[in-house]
């Protein structure tokens, strides 16, 4: 059985120096691209589990799945991936609400 990789956890990077405003806007681009990127994989991944639970649920119908316990795992992969997009999607607003309060 092969496990898929979690491609959207990155590991953490050590503070450097606050650069020119030059090197900090392409910073903030490169964030933002990494943060589409993070969100649109997720995305898509609810969108994968849940064809393929549509598709065992159809074989289970018709008398083609011959692994009957194949469809309740895909469930619970398909839960936890729309459980995953919630949570960040709760995040991203939390932050965003936390950005609005601050002082300019």
């Amino acid at each position: 059985m092969e496990f898929e990789t979690t491609q959207f956890i990155t590991p953490m990077k050590a503070w450097e120096r606050i650069g020119n405003s030059t090197e900090r806007e392409q910073q903030g681009n490169s964030e933002a691209t990494l943060f589409a990127d993070i969100f649109r994989n997720v995305v898509d991944q609810v969108y994968t589990t849940a064809q393929d639970v549509e598709n065992k649920q159809y074989l289970l119908s018709t008398g083609q799945l011959d692994d009957v316990h194949s469809l309740p795992i895909a469930e619970a992969k398909a839960s936890l991936s729309l459980d995953i997009l919630i949570s960040l999607r709760n995040k991203a607003l939390e932050s965003y609400n936390e950005l609005m309060k601050i002082n300019m």
